[in-house]
């Protein structure tokens, strides 16, 4: 436990680096306490011996240690949320663009990358689907998730659709296959009868990609956004892992893991540097909060920075678009 004093020049210091990205020294910090430097700097020196503050050789000043960032992280944040809610507007959108506004809000407003990981799929359902015959030989599968997911798919025949065909297509699909969840075994069952013509089951065959890509395309799904604001030339020194993060993201079964552990957390989970298992995370700071259900956490909002980022506004931030998002999902899933 610090003292008193010490906490306030600890939450000095990391603010003072926070906003200007420069080591904090004793005399910048005494314009804005009561003890003079010298004192300053015997508890600079206290707080660099415990490990909160560092001391680079090129500057008398000092900065904050992954340590530092959690004590001020843990203990001197202030704790309710402050700052402007997040104006995410999601009222009857489709999940899909819903989880993509929350992704690009949440990074314009911290100035940090971004990701938002979709409800599994077994808690999406099939909720109509329509086949539509545009051509004499090119039809459209139309399926509608009760999520509010739309998944259109083109099917070319190397000869004419019998329009009677379709419409039969479209009432036994639907007759067969609403209300059954996306991630259902039963699902590709369900397309086929041993009681059907051979002609009726071989036009069912032909349309039934567009189920099994439906099962796989809404499976783990990530939105990220922000990419770029990891990039820019002056964060590149303060994130040492950036190819191994790179790779993270494209291959996204890693990040996946690292998110699924906020699910469990009450409120919310902020890792610091080394506290990530991730290689890719270990100069970085993640961010995250679960959303979902009453009942049930269906997905995470998170926000991954550099060590020195503005921790208060991306808690509030990510707190904020996981409440408005939870809101969001439990009005879709109860038109279920």
């Amino acid at each position: 436990m610090l003292t008193s004093r010490q906490e306030l020049v600890l939450r000095k210091v990391v603010e003072g680096y926070l906003e200007g990205g420069a080591p904090v020294g004793s005399k910048a910090l005494s314009v804005d306490v009561q003890w003079g430097p010298s004192t300053i700097r015997n508890e600079l020196a206290s707080l660099e011996e415990i490990g909160l503050l560092a001391h680079p050789h090129t500057s008398a000043g000092r900065v904050p240690t992954q340590a530092g960032y959690r004590y001020f992280v843990d203990r001197l944040l202030p704790s309710e949320d402050v700052g402007p809610r997040l104006s995410l507007s999601l009222v009857r959108r489709e999940l899909d663009e819903a989880m993509r506004v929350t992704t690009e809000t949440l990074s314009q407003v911290t100035n940090l990358l971004a990701i938002v990981t979709a409800p599994p799929i077994e808690t999406s359902t099939i909720r109509h689907i329509e086949v539509l015959l545009l051509q004499p030989q090119v039809l459209m599968v139309v399926v509608i998730t009760s999520t509010g997911g739309v998944t259109k798919r083109l099917f070319t025949f190397d000869r004419p659709v019998d329009p009677g065909l379709a419409d039969w297509a479209a009432s036994y699909l639907n007759e067969r296959l609403v209300g059954l969840g996306l991630g259902a075994r039963i699902l590709q069952k369900r397309l086929h009868d041993p009681s059907l013509a051979r002609s009726e089951s071989d036009f069912l065959d032909a349309l039934s990609p567009v189920f099994t890509e439906l099962e796989d395309g809404a499976h783990d799904s990530l939105y990220v956004e922000g990419t770029s604001r990891l990039l820019r030339g002056d964060r590149v020194g303060e994130v040492s892992e950036l190819n191994v993060l790179m790779d993270m993201l494209e291959r996204r079964v890693t990040l996946l893991g690292v998110l699924q552990a906020a699910l469990t957390e009450r409120d919310v989970l902020v890792r610091i540097g080394a506290e990530n298992e991730a290689p890719g995370l270990r100069s970085l700071a993640l961010v995250a909060a679960g959303y979902g259900l009453p009942q049930r956490r269906l997905g995470t909002v998170s926000v991954i920075g550099p060590l020195r980022m503005d921790y208060g506004r991306a808690i509030h931030a990510v707190r904020d678009a996981a409440s408005q998002l939870s809101s969001f999902i439990a009005e879709v899933y109860d038109e279920r």
